[in-house]
């Protein structure tokens, strides 16, 4: 930009007035990213929808580690997980239902709540060719976003925030983004990346785990337990709570009263993130990288060193991040990464990767304990250290990580802005302490 040179120096010059001394915070009890010292986040409201645990709070007001545990309402995850996979239950479809209406449905309310999902797979008439097939974006996140917000312009009634229309919003757009995902994707193959232009239509024949694969692939280029793999990652990730970042943030946009789509836009920006749902793609870099430098024979020593080099911001990215290693609430372990290491075992047998999963085993192992030896406290890998894995495992391109991640926790973004709007329907406004000096001008 003309004169950008001189512009950025002046900021950097000032760079004193935007300090803030890490003592103020501690000062007035200012809780940096919401966090409590102990680690702990702030409570900042009450659900009924999804349970979260990490750790415990003993009577003398202790954080106690504890093995993570995760609830979509009354149910532990690793329950429901464990009845889909042996097919003693139906799928992600069935865990939406119960995110909103607390309890597993019946097989007509559950085949009533899918064939509406089925009914609201299309996209408008002509929103492929004038939205999606032009403007290419790097980053299909941000044409995701952007393909969420103009859906409003096709909406009847937009700005209705009713308890209803919200619920008929919400379920329209999540039946949609398994197409928008993928015609995204198309769209920056064909136009960044020189690929042949593939758009499969639409199946409304088809659940919204099949639906993805049979849009990125086509009929008959896909199998049976590759649909059964891929739902079951969307069951893990489709709730995380009010406090995971996107659905906060989703919750503070809805707050304003604003229409759904620009809450379900904010949700996406915040799941770009590396700190959030970019986190996959990122970490499965990482670990391609050092594959690549070691070997997946590596000995323990050379894993170790990998990850001493991490640490001392010397290696890969240079963040001083092990990529995949440690969670916000969870210590001893991450229920979803539990579940994942387990399945990931089938997956590789299927794909020929044991090898390298042994490493990745390995390398979490390694981690966990050197980290948390080095820094005196619980340390587990999370869901993203092996949901990149997983998706490479199965082909799916990297440019499809973290908008899977988007398909999977719409259900919980809408099942929490739905319990917001029914119980607190109000603003959220929190304070901020000025700390600068003041002049007389």
């Amino acid at each position: 930009m003309k004169n950008g040179k001189e512009i950025l120096e002046i900021f950097h010059n000032a760079s004193n007035k935007n300090t803030i001394p890490n003592y103020l915070y501690s000062k007035y009890d200012v809780k940096k990213g919401l966090r409590n010292e102990d680690g702990t986040g702030v409570v900042v409201g009450l659900t009924r929808i999804c349970d979260v645990m990490g750790y415990k709070i003993n009577e003398e007001g202790n954080k106690i580690d504890i093995p993570g545990e995760l609830y979509y309402r009354e149910f532990p995850l690793e329950a429901l997980y464990s009845k889909v996979a042996n097919r003693e239950r139906n799928g992600y479809e069935e865990v939406c239902f119960l995110l909103l209406n607390g309890y597993l449905p019946n097989n007509k309310e559950l085949s009533l709540f899918k064939g509406f999902l089925r009914s609201e797979y299309s996209l408008p008439e002509g929103f492929l060719s004038r939205n999606i097939l032009r403007a290419p974006t790097i980053n299909i996140m941000n044409k995701i976003q952007r393909s969420i917000l103009l859906l409003y312009g096709e909406d009847e009634n937009p700005d209705d925030a009713s308890i209803d229309n919200t619920l008929r919003q919400g379920l329209s757009i999540i039946a949609k983004l398994p197409a928008i995902c993928v015609y995204c994707y198309r769209s920056k193959a064909h136009l960044l990346g020189d690929q042949s232009l593939v758009i499969h239509s639409i199946n409304e024949e088809l659940d919204l785990a099949e639906s993805f694969l049979y849009l990125l692939r086509g009929e008959g280029n896909y199998t049976k337990a590759e649909v059964d793999i891929l739902d079951l990652m969307m069951i893990l990730h489709a709730d995380h709570g009010i406090g995971n970042n996107s659905t906060f943030a989703s919750l503070v946009v809805s707050s304003t009263q604003t229409d759904l789509y620009s809450c379900f836009a904010a949700a996406v920006g915040s799941l770009k993130g590396p700190r959030h749902g970019g986190a996959n793609i990122t970490c499965r870099n990482m670990m391609k990288t050092i594959i690549n430098d070691i070997g997946l024979e590596a000995n323990d020593d050379q894993i170790l060193e990998i990850i001493k080099k991490l640490l001392n911001k010397e290696y890969f990215d240079k963040s001083g991040l092990v990529y995949g290693m440690g969670h916000a609430v969870y210590t001893v372990s991450d229920p979803r990464s539990v579940l994942l290491r387990q399945h990931a075992t089938d997956v590789a047998e299927m794909t020929g990767h044991l090898a390298e999963l042994k490493f990745y085993k390995r390398f979490a192992d390694l981690a966990c304990q050197y980290i948390g030896e080095t820094k005196n406290k619980n340390i587990c890998e999370n869901v993203d250290f092996y949901s990149g894995f997983i998706y490479d495992m199965l082909q799916i391109p990297e440019d499809l990580y973290t908008p899977l991640f988007v398909i999977s926790r719409a259900i919980g973004w809408l099942a929490h802005n739905l319990e917001d709007k029914i119980n607190i329907n109000k603003i959220i406004r929190p304070a901020g302490r000025y700390v600068g000096d003041y002049i007389d001008f």
